[in-house]
């Protein structure tokens, strides 16, 4: 997902998050990164057309992240998510209430005939055990299944981290939120971006801590198929070396310019990806957008971009 924040503008426990950590994340990308190898790589070889494979996405395993149509549920809570059953989802993954406590948000969806089975949510900074007990309270009365911390990976200044002490420092609080939510009966997980791939000055990467270092038992990764791209690395190799950790992924497509674009319209192979699920572990398929109700695209288009990428994934072959 991409609600980016820095750490001089802490995640909230619960609610939405602005746009524009997102657009300066990958501002920060292009320039931390370079732009030549972001879609270089065999997973950009074919593009997004379906192949003639015999397996499949199990529907009942597609979601949506709710960012992707965050001003439409501002202005029509009930429609929206009216509207998302109707195209065929049966569950969501939210990014904050909308307003809303966490019993009025499960009613709403209750009504609308989806289940919440993710949130993102991110862990207090610095780690508050009391913050986050409430914080798995809420994810309990919505019926959530996983909670996941949505983003990390910035300096007070907007640069990328570089320090490798920060990422371990991370991982310990991650492993004591897993514990937790363990504890709350919910599965935790950890969702990445571009810049948890950015050369340390150890010459590891922030991403190699959070795996290296957290629990596989407290933590999960809910991998973003986009970020991971825009951070030059292809997620089969990720893949390929966290076996059975890979729970979630965000299925979000890149166009040729390396922006986003609607499922099966970009450049990324999404078929050879899942034909490595059963070794990710993967349990969920979220689609999403970040940008996919913001100008110069209109906020209803964003259920356009809810509706493609549910069809793209129910008709997918690999």
């Amino acid at each position: 997902m991409d609600q980016q924040t820095t750490q001089a503008e802490p995640l909230p426990v619960s609610g939405p998050v602005s746009r524009r950590g997102v657009l300066r994340a990958a501002t920060v990308s292009a320039a931390a990164l370079g732009t030549a190898g972001l879609l270089a790589g065999p997973a950009t070889a074919s593009s997004a057309g379906h192949s003639h494979g015999r397996r499949r996405v199990p529907v009942d395993r597609i979601s949506i992240q709710l960012y992707t149509v965050r001003d439409q549920l501002a202005a029509d809570l009930p429609g929206t998510l009216a509207a998302l059953r109707r195209i065929g989802y049966r569950r969501v993954e939210h990014a904050g209430f909308v307003g809303r406590t966490a019993a009025q948000f499960r009613a709403a969806l209750d009504a609308a005939g989806l289940r919440s089975t993710s949130g993102h949510t991110g862990i207090p900074q610095p780690f508050d055990a009391g913050a986050w007990e409430r914080a798995l309270a809420d994810a309990n009365v919505v019926g959530s299944k996983k909670i996941v911390h949505p983003y990390f990976g910035r300096d007070a200044n907007g640069q990328p981290i570089r320090d490798p002490a920060v990422y371990r420092a991370l991982a310990r609080d991650l492993n004591q939120a897993g514990r937790l939510a363990e504890r709350a009966g919910l599965d935790f997980g950890y969702h990445n971006h571009q810049l948890e791939f950015v050369p340390l000055t150890d010459g590891s990467t922030g991403f190699d801590i959070l795996t290296g270092q957290t629990d596989p038992r407290l933590v999960h990764f809910e991998l973003d198929l986009y970020w991971t791209w825009r951070g030059a690395h292809d997620p089969v190799d990720v893949i390929r070396a966290n076996r059975g950790r890979i729970r979630q992924v965000h299925v979000k497509d890149l166009d040729v310019e390396g922006g986003f674009a609607d499922l099966g319209d970009g450049v990324i192979d999404f078929g050879r990806i899942f034909d490595h699920e059963r070794e990710a572990g993967i349990e969920e398929y979220i689609v999403e957008r970040d940008d996919a109700g913001t100008p110069p695209r209109a906020p209803a288009d964003a259920l356009d971009t809810a509706r493609v990428g549910f069809d793209y994934l129910a008709s997918l072959r690999y």
